[in-house]
């Protein structure tokens, strides 16, 4: 059973510290933008099953949670650590109480100029109590050292895990009471070798803490790419794909009446207790948007919309298509400032059309294996050189479900 979507913790930072802060992790990764760097992923279409078997890939669940980049650095004013989550939205939040060692030096000293990538989850635990979850799932940079996003994904996560994550749970082990004072855990998202799709539908997605709705695909052999990596895919059961609109209501105009005319109204006005039209627009770039679609609201679901007494009008809105072809609310995305762009409206609507089922990914499976088996052959022969995941990053347990398509 999942867990409702987190807020994330922490103070949020503004005006010049805020533009410091971007254009000094812009000038971490070498980047002239200071936009948001983290990767965004591609919808999953038919023809991906044959790119899977082209190259390496490894599955993770997609959670449903908040998307956040952390920055572990140094605050030269206060002279102490400071980690910061970083949203979609490119707004940083300095979170306290978090400490993370380096390795096999004094417990005070800690991690600079790194930047990692992963997710914030709501995990319900066995007692029903929520427990707050930062999942990491890749790392762009460790203490200064950018080169890292050139590294094949296994080895970014294994200088991760050795460098950062090791002496944290270390520390903690060791000193288990100041667990509680934690604003969230860290932990790594349970990744399996790309043709373990059966097992992530039999025992991993069932057996999660937190909200999912789908999977993760995410090359090995590519580096971290900034903005949209045609390398990530994010596959989603049909009916669940969605669309992140920006919503604009028109409403009807109503002609003035002989009550009207005589208190001095000529002019048509709106009719703001109707239900109106709701225009969904998609981001073309350049601050340009595109009149794509409506979406179809029924009065009572209107009535309920406006019962929130929150503005509506000019807000980004996740929508789905129904089995009629309309498109229906889903929620708000006010951790977005903007809709998706055409690009990726057509790359959803291409899933859409062009369905891939469980059903589809289970059967691709056997032929996703055998040729990842084949190239490792080849590696194995030509270079002494196998693909799978260094020691570094793997555990016992894990070893032995290697066949079955476990990292």
């Amino acid at each position: 059973m999942g867990g409702s979507v987190p807020q994330i913790p922490g103070t949020q930072i503004f005006g010049d510290e805020l533009r410091a802060l971007r254009q000094e992790v812009a000038k971490l990764l070498q980047r002239s933008s200071i936009s948001f760097p983290g990767a965004q992923p591609v919808s999953f279409a038919a023809h991906h099953k044959f790119e899977l078997q082209k190259q390496d890939y490894y599955v993770c669940e997609k959670s449903d949670g908040i998307r956040c980049l952390m920055y572990l650095t140094h605050d030269d004013e206060a002279r102490r650590e400071a980690v910061y989550l970083i949203d979609r939205k490119n707004d940083y939040y300095l979170v306290p109480e978090l400490h993370f060692p380096l390795p096999g030096k004094e417990v005070a000293q800690y991690h600079v100029k790194t930047l990692v990538d992963g997710e914030l989850v709501n995990d319900r635990l066995p007692n029903e109590t929520m427990q707050l979850t930062y999942l990491v799932f890749d790392c762009l940079c460790l203490d200064g050292n950018s080169a890292l996003m050139h590294r094949t994904l296994d080895k970014r996560l294994a200088y991760f895990r050795e460098n950062v994550f090791n002496p944290y749970k270390a520390l903690y082990k060791k000193f288990p009471e100041e667990i509680q004072y934690l604003p969230f855990i860290v932990d790594f998202k349970k990744m399996e070798l790309g043709y373990g799709i059966e097992m992530m539908f039999r025992e991993v997605l069932p057996n999660l803490r937190h909200g999912n709705d789908g999977l993760i695909f995410t090359c090995r052999n590519t580096p971290y790419q900034f903005g949209t990596d045609s390398h990530i895919l994010k596959w989603k059961p049909p009916e669940e794909n969605s669309i992140d609109f920006l919503l604009q209501l028109e409403f009807p105009s109503i002609q003035p009446d002989a009550e009207d005319l005589s208190d001095g109204f000529t002019s048509p006005y709106c009719d703001y207790s109707a239900t109106p039209k709701c225009k969904l627009l998609v981001f073309e770039g350049d601050g340009k948007y595109l009149h794509w679609a409506d979406m179809f609201v029924e009065d009572a679901e209107w009535q309920t919309l406006v019962a929130l007494d929150e503005p509506l009008n000019d807000r980004v809105t996740e929508c789905f298509m129904d089995p009629r072809q309309r498109w229906r609310f889903l929620r708000f995305r006010d951790d977005k400032t903007e809709a998706n762009h055409i690009s990726t409206v057509k790359s959803v609507m291409e899933s859409i059309e062009d369905r891939v089922t469980q059903e589809d990914l289970i059967g691709a499976a056997k032929r996703i294996r055998d040729e990842w088996k084949k190239r490792e052959a080849s590696n194995t022969t030509n270079n002494n050189n196998n693909n799978n995941v260094p020691q570094a990053q793997l555990d016992a347990s894990k070893s032995s479900r290697q066949e079955n398509g476990g990292l």
